[in-house]
C-alpha cells in the first residue's frame, strides 16, 4: 500500500486510520466469528451489540437527554429536507435561516408542507456569513426555527446557536461532535455521518420525545420518525456497516478526550491556516472573520490559474482534496475531527513555499 495521503475533502470525509484498520479484519471475520461484519444479521446479538453501543457512545459522548430517541435512518442529511417539515409543521409555520446550499435546499422542499418564513438570508452575498442574533427574528406563529450549523461549501459555521423560545432544528452534519452543544436546547437535530461520524449511508437523528406522532395519518410508514423510533431503528434493515463504522469512530473519540478535548484541538488546527490565510494578501478567506468555520476553510489565491496550479501541486505532495466547490471555486481544506494536525501544519508549509514560488 502506498503512504496514505491528507484528505482535505469535505465528505465522504478521512475516518481515524485505527478504525479503518479494526473495520479491515472485522469485514471479513468480525469478532471471531468466522463471518464478515456486512454479513451477519441486522437481528443477531452480534449486531444488536454494535448499534447499542453506538447509540449508548453517542448518548455519553453529546450529554443527550433521556427524554430524547436516537434513530439510525438512511436516505441522507438531504431526506431530512422533508422529514422535517412533514413530521412537525405540515399546514402551519416555520423559520428557516439561509445560509448555504443547504439550507436554501431545506426551505424549498419545506414549501412543498407549509408556510416558510425565511428570516435571514446571505446569498446575495454568497453566503460570506451567518447571521448576528439581533438580524432576524422568529415569528411567533413558527413551529420553529430551522439552521444548518455548520456550511461546507462556504466555510461559515455559527459560533453561538440562536437563542429563541421556539424550538431549534439543526442540521449538523458537518460539525457535529467538533464542539460541545447543548442538546436540550434543540426539538430535533440531525447529520450525515459522511463527515465527521463515518461513512455515506447513515444520517443520525435526535429527536426530542414528545415530537413523535406529530406527522399527520397521510405520511408513509418509512417517513414517519415515530416508525423508527418505536422500533430502535429496526423497522427495516438499517446500514449496518456505517452503523458500526460510527460506533468504532465513537471509540476512538472518547479515547482522545471527548468532544471538549476534540473541540481544543479543532480550533488549533483552524487556527493554523487561518493565521496563513490572514498574514498575507496573496490568499483571501472568503467568509467574514466572525462566521469562520473550523471545520471547512475555503479560499482564494490571487488567479484561477494560480489555484488550479496550487490545488494540482499541492496534490503531488500528497495533500488531497483541496479544489473548493464549483459553486464558488477556489480552494477548501476540510479538517474534520478524524483530519490529523500534521496535514494541517504541512499544508500551511506548502501555502508559503507556493506563494514565495508563484508571485502574483
Amino acid at each position: 500500500m502506498p503512504e496514505r495521503v491528507f484528505n482535505f475533502s469535505p465528505g465522504p470525509a478521512t475516518l481515524p486510520y485505527e478504525v479503518l484498520q479494526q473495520a479491515s479484519k472485522d469485514i471479513v471475520n468480525f469478532k471471531d466469528s468466522g463471518i464478515g461484519l456486512i454479513e451477519i444479521s441486522h437481528r443477531s446479538k452480534e449486531f444488536m451489540a454494535v448499534i447499542e453501543d453506538a447509540e449508548s457512545l453517542l448518548r455519553e459522548l453529546m450529554a443527550i437527554p433521556d427524554n430524547y430517541k436516537v434513530l439510525f435512518l438512511q436516505g441522507g442529511a438531504s431526506s431530512q429536507f422533508f422529514m422535517v417539515p412533514m413530521n412537525l409543521m405540515v399546514g402551519k409555520k416555520a423559520t428557516y435561516l439561509n445560509t448555504g446550499t443547504w439550507s436554501k435546499k431545506a426551505i424549498k422542499e419545506a414549501k412543498l408542507f407549509g408556510d416558510v418564513d425565511v428570516a435571514f438570508s446571505s446569498e446575495e452575498d454568497s453566503f460570506n456569513r451567518v447571521p448576528k442574533q439581533q438580524e432576524y427574528s422568529v415569528a411567533d406563529d413558527s413551529e420553529f426555527l430551522y439552521f444548518v450549523s455548520n456550511n461546507t461549501i462556504y466555510g461559515t459555521q455559527f459560533h453561538e446557536m440562536p437563542e429563541t423560545e421556539k424550538m431549534l432544528v439543526c442540521d449538523m452534519s458537518s460539525d457535529i461532535l467538533a464542539r460541545k452543544i447543548d442538546v436540550s436546547k434543540f426539538g430535533l437535530i440531525f447529520a450525515g455521518a459522511q463527515k465527521n461520524l463515518g461513512p455515506a449511508g447513515v444520517t443520525l437523528v435526535i429527536i426530542r420525545e414528545d415530537l413523535l406522532g406529530k406527522a399527520p395519518e397521510s405520511t408513509p410508514t418509512m417517513l414517519n420518525y415515530k416508525t423508527h423510533a418505536d422500533k430502535g431503528s429496526m423497522f427495516n434493515t438499517p446500514p449496518t456497516f456505517p452503523i458500526y463504522i460510527v460506533a468504532e469512530v465513537l471509540k476512538w473519540l472518547k479515547a482522545k478526550g471527548g468532544v471538549t478535548e476534540m473541540e481544543k484541538i479543532n480550533r488549533e488546527k483552524a487556527a493554523l491556516i487561518y493565521t496563513a490565510i490572514d498574514a498575507t494578501d496573496y490568499y483571501r478567506g472568503h467568509s467574514d472573520a466572525d462566521s469562520r468555520s473550523i471545520m471547512n476553510i475555503s479560499f482564494n489565491l490571487p488567479t484561477a490559474e494560480l489555484e488550479a496550479k496550487f490545488i494540482a501541486e499541492a496534490a503531488e505532495i500528497g495533500l488531497n482534496g483541496l479544489k473548493g466547490h464549483r459553486s464558488i471555486g477556489g480552494c477548501r481544506a476540510s479538517i474534520y475531527n478524524a483530519f490529523p494536525r500534521e496535514g494541517v501544519v504541512k499544508l500551511v508549509e506548502f501555502m508559503k513555499e507556493f506563494e514565495a514560488k508563484n508571485p502574483a
